[in-house]
């Protein structure tokens, strides 16, 4: 009998739907930050709620038939974790139930929300910045590596709108430094393989990594494929550096998934979206990996190591 009470019980609470473009792999940290904070408003899973995971891995392909799947039994919340087409699939697919995104770029222009005061319909979430500090990274590479001229800039064209707002910023940004630009794609494993041999052949000076939740599931392939070719390269995502990338400049996306928690939980007591304001995250991690430094011959400058916010060793 137990089993069935357990099912039934399980079935009576609450249930937020959580769709990440990533991996649970490459996003525990972020995972941990969303479960503290729910679990700091008094939410523990299977106690009070149930919570279901959807990890992507890239596939942005399977977001249709997932969110009309999660509209059809109608969960409580959709959490759309870090990534702008799973909150704009989530905002697509339904008008009623509350959804708590975390996007980079513009939520009023992506037509997420009506203003970020007061967002006005069943959606709202967190804005954190990514692409608004291209330039600032880019810089920070230059620094690190003052004698680079030329930089291969990695996308993945199937993250449209991160793409085009990271492309159009690094090209704003380069002839201000100095900087020459070529741009690879990668939407594969095999993709990225084929890029760095792209870099393997024609040598740039540095690698520009763009923001992508894919990417940041290749943390490990980026890592040694960019140690395998000694070639310096700057991500936004500090979990990259810490499996062995060289560096990395973007917003703390654990702070972000912490308010996603946060917000989810304030929704499960009751709460509207439309009466949420968006919050813009302002915390900002500046990460500089010494060892993968001293394998490529940089020394790393005085100036940068005190900016960092952590430097491993």
């Amino acid at each position: 009998m137990w089993p069935l009470a357990a099912r039934a019980q399980q079935a009576s609470l609450p249930l937020v739907g959580f769709v990440h473009a990533g991996s649970a792999d490459t996003a525990a940290r972020y995972l941990a930050a969303f479960r503290r904070s729910l679990n700091d408003l008094g939410y523990a899973e299977g106690r009070n709620v149930t919570i279901e995971f959807h990890w992507l891995e890239g596939h942005y392909d399977r977001l249709p038939a997932l969110m009309d799947d999660l509209v059809r039994r109608e969960v409580t919340v959709i959490a759309a974790a870090g990534s702008t087409q799973v909150a704009l699939a989530a905002k697509a697919a339904t008008a009623t139930i509350p959804i708590v995104f975390a996007v980079s770029e513009d939520p009023v222009q992506l037509g997420l929300v009506a203003s970020l005061a007061r967002p006005g319909s069943n959606a709202t979430g967190i804005n954190f910045f990514q692409t608004e500090v291209t330039a600032k990274r880019l810089r920070l590479l230059h620094d690190l590596v003052p004698k680079a001229v030329r930089i291969a800039v990695l996308v993945d064209p199937a993250n449209t709108s991160t793409t085009e707002t990271t492309l159009q910023d690094v090209r704003e940004a380069a002839p201000t430094i100095g900087l020459q630009i070529q741009v690879l794609n990668a939407t594969t494993i095999g993709e990225i393989d084929g890029a760095f041999a792209t870099i393997a052949r024609e040598r740039p000076d540095a690698v520009f990594v763009a923001p992508d939740t894919f990417f940041a599931s290749r943390a490990a392939q980026l890592a040694t494929l960019a140690a395998r070719e000694k070639i310096p390269t700057s991500y936004w995502n500090r979990d990259i550096v810490a499996a062995g990338g060289l560096m990395s400049y973007g917003t703390d996306l654990a702070d972000a998934f912490r308010q996603v928690g946060i917000y989810t939980g304030n929704i499960l007591k009751g709460a509207k979206p439309a009466d949420l304001p968006v919050v813009q995250s302002t915390k900002f991690e500046f990460v500089i990996n010494l060892k993968t430094a001293k394998s490529l011959g940089l020394e790393i400058p005085p100036t940068l190591l005190v900016l960092a916010d952590d430097v491993i060793e």
